[in-house]
């Protein structure tokens, strides 16, 4: 780890098993999910309590709320509520221009270890600073890159758990378990929160596309030069299924 990302407090394995069944948590509820949530509360049993007692209880939440009123909640928690929004990059750029460049760092980080996120396609056609295309890589492809753009993005994965905490969402419950894998908040990471949280988001740009960016080309920047396309994992618990 560099000396402007502190090493976790938590083992490997033990940050894979809570970032990959936060990825899914995050993720919009379906049938599929249903699925997976015995194997995440199977899994939140090999973890300490601060991570695994909130997973356990959304489990729960989810295991015991119907399929539709839980899609229902999604939906009005994070589509119509600009502050709980799980685009890290909207909480410090908006819907303007400079988010097509920090967009385009996510992509070079994936770039470097080899994979390349199509918007299109993966992840349900997600962005790559999606909250959960971010963890699903952090937990199944590059642990030490995943923890820097984690880290870069604190203060906005903070102001999204205030602000889950404020809405009294269910939400809120694994927020807290992902800020608990961080370090604790430094001085000037309060106040990068505060300021987050006193100014929100920039407000758009009217007539500029806020995803554009300069065209990148692993080569030049030192990367990887990818002969063809690569899908980021299928997520698979270790010692799961």
């Amino acid at each position: 780890m560099s000396p402007k990302h502190p090493r976790p407090a938590f083992a490997d394995r033990e940050l894979a098993l809570a970032w990959q069944s936060l990825s899914l948590l995050f993720g919009y509820p379906d049938e599929r999910l249903l699925g997976e949530l015995p194997t995440i509360g199977s899994a939140s049993q090999e973890l300490p309590g601060v991570l695994g007692d909130p997973i356990r209880a959304f489990v729960v939440h989810a295991e015991s709320t119907p399929l539709g009123r839980l899609q229902a909640d999604y939906v009005e928690t994070f589509d119509s509520r600009r502050r709980c929004n799980l685009f890290l990059t909207y909480f410090s750029h908006g819907d303007t221009r400079k988010r097509g460049v920090a967009l385009l760092r996510f992509k070079q980080t994936y770039l470097r270890s080899g994979y390349v996120v199509d918007a299109s396609a993966d992840h349900g056609g997600e962005l790559p600073d999606h909250l959960c295309v971010v963890l699903e890589y952090a937990a199944t492809v590059d642990r030490a890159r995943g923890w820097g753009l984690l880290l870069d993005h604190r203060a906005s994965l903070e102001l999204l758990r205030l602000a889950l905490r404020d809405a009294a969402s269910p939400w809120a419950v694994p927020a807290e378990a992902l800020c608990a894998t961080f370090p604790p908040l430094r001085g000037d990471e309060w106040d990068a929160v505060r300021r987050l949280a006193a100014e929100g988001p920039p407000e758009e740009e009217v007539g500029l596309d806020p995803y554009a960016g300069p065209v990148f080309d692993p080569a030049l920047d030192g990367g990887p030069v990818l002969s063809s396309r690569q899908e980021l994992p299928t997520p698979s618990f270790p010692g799961g299924r």
